[in-house]
């Protein structure tokens, strides 16, 4: 029987990329996102889906949407993209917008998990995404870095706590090309495409490991430098700063 997949996040970017490559696989899909318009006209290209509109900083859209999946039964794997960005320096962006972010990124997360974690059958996947931005913190990070490092956070505990019902996984991409992205004004490094993304993401989670990060070009070194004594580790990144 075809996999029964919610997709948080699906409206663009990386998360229409992993509709249209799971709706090739045959997969029957939940997609969800603030705007339903989006999700309607992505879930008429695919060829049919379920439209679920919600958000996951509004605990109770997330719970009416729950209770609509759960009426259609089990799912086979939950995933949540969703996010917001916004580029700067820490102390530069506006407090209101920050407590958004926060909201959105690493409360979404564990708002999402609490939701999906009942409608999963045993030993169903729960992806929460991260980013390699939550590796350590670097310049121009802003308040975006430290949700991600949360979610990074978040997904560990989750892990251990929720093992073996629960298939918890963690997704860090790197740069991609998505509507956050082109917000930004300088150079990003091994930027990608959505759809090659998205064939990224499919072959983690369909493999065994708890981590699923791309581009192994970006992502190596990143892992290093979280790796370095703090005195190197910050020597290193000052140089950065412009």
């Amino acid at each position: 029987m075809s996999e029964r997949i919610w997709i948080m996040g699906a409206s663009d970017g990386i998360g229409a990329a992993l509709a249209r490559e799971w709706a090739r696989r045959g997969a029957r899909l939940v997609l969800s996102a603030r705007s339903h318009d989006k999700l309607t006209a992505l879930a008429a290209e695919i060829g049919g889906a379920e439209v679920l509109a919600c958000d996951v900083a509004d605990r109770g859209s997330l719970e009416d949407a729950a209770r609509q999946i759960k009426a259609g039964g089990q799912l086979d794997r939950a995933i949540t993209l969703a996010a917001l960005y916004d580029p700067g320096k820490v102390m530069q962006i506006d407090p209101d917008r920050a407590a958004q972010i926060v909201t959105v990124n690493l409360t979404g997360c564990f708002n999402f998990a609490r939701a999906a974690e009942p409608l999963l059958k045993q030993g169903g996947q729960l992806a929460l995404t991260g980013s390699v931005a939550g590796y350590i913190g670097l310049p121009q990070g802003q308040i975006y870095s430290a949700t991600k490092a949360g979610v990074i956070n978040l997904a560990e505990s989750l892990r251990v706590e929720l093992a073996p019902a629960v298939d918890v996984r963690l997704i860090c991409p790197g740069f991609v090309v998505t509507q956050l992205t082109q917000q930004n004004d300088f150079d990003m490094p091994a930027l990608m495409q959505p759809d090659d993304a998205a064939s990224a993401i499919l072959k983690g989670l369909d493999g065994r490991g708890f981590e699923v990060h791309f581009p192994r070009r970006l992502t190596l070194p990143l892992k290093l430098l979280r790796a370095l004594p703090y005195p190197l580790a910050l020597l290193l990144t000052k140089r950065l700063v412009t």
